[in-house]
């Protein structure tokens, strides 16, 4: 099976003031460790486009797209997507890749978003997925403004669907320090709520011919904690959840 995973990596630009005097520096970063060790332990092929790597390594077309069994985007907003080098610096048309995406799924491709600052609308809305045709793919509706629900004192999921994604894992879950609040639509599956207002939490449904799925918080930290990175069966559920999204 091949996955693509995409988004999941950030650079870091600090400033440090000591007095009078300051300078800065600078450090990237990856938080895809845990799920590109959930799918090779599965014996899955990962493909990780990070998100400095969008415009030159993302698809053009949908042939090369139908590579992949599933699709995931993880803390990664649609500019990424949306506005290649191409266009943005030289004002030349280039292929919608959030609209072959859509292709792909109607196709029968897998796709799923994964929560994060940067997912569904994320912080002060600047993931902008509201309105665009992931949107329409999703079994879920977005906000229209910044969608995070802090929970520094921790939150578990509350299990609601005996779904195959979860056939070998455990109702009770660690908690999780903060995830995006979306809306159930109205032929998906609710699987799993999280927090006060039992907020959607993880949903499955289908467009087209293929399959689709949203988990409302990270797979990494920071949302995503140890107790939860590290739990032992955070590969199983990665594993179940991205066969279910392949129709495997």
């Amino acid at each position: 099976m091949n996955v693509l995973l995409v988004g999941e990596s950030w650079t870091k630009h600090t400033i440090h003031v000591k007095g009078f005097d300051s300078f800065t520096t600078s450090e990237y970063e990856e938080g895809a460790h845990w799920f590109r060790s959930a799918m090779k332990e599965a014996g899955m092929d990962l493909t990780y486009i990070r998100a400095h790597e969008i415009d030159e390594k993302f698809p053009l077309d949908l042939g090369s797209l139908k590579e992949f069994d599933v699709v995931l985007f993880s803390d990664i907003g649609s500019n990424s997507f949306l506005l290649p080098a191409q266009t943005f610096n030289h004002s030349k048309r280039t292929p919608n890749r959030l609209q072959l995406v859509k292709d792909y799924v109607n196709d029968g491709g897998g796709f799923a978003m994964i929560g994060g600052y940067l997912s569904f609308q994320g912080i002060e809305a600047k993931a902008k997925f509201k309105g665009t045709v992931i949107e329409e793919i999703l079994p879920v509706q977005l906000e229209s403004g910044d969608d995070r629900v802090e929970v520094p004192e921790g939150a578990a999921p509350v299990v609601h669907d005996n779904h195959l994604v979860l056939k070998d894992v455990p109702k009770e879950w660690p908690g999780f320090l903060g995830y995006n609040r979306v809306t159930v639509k109205n032929e998906s599956d609710l699987v799993m709520t999280i927090g006060k207002d039992n907020d959607p939490f993880l949903v499955t449904g289908s467009y087209g011919k293929g399959r689709t799925a949203s988990f409302s918080s990270d797979f990494a930290p920071h949302w995503g904690p140890p107790e939860f990175v590290e739990w032992k069966y955070y590969n199983i559920f990665w594993k179940q959840l991205v066969e279910w999204l392949a129709n495997n």
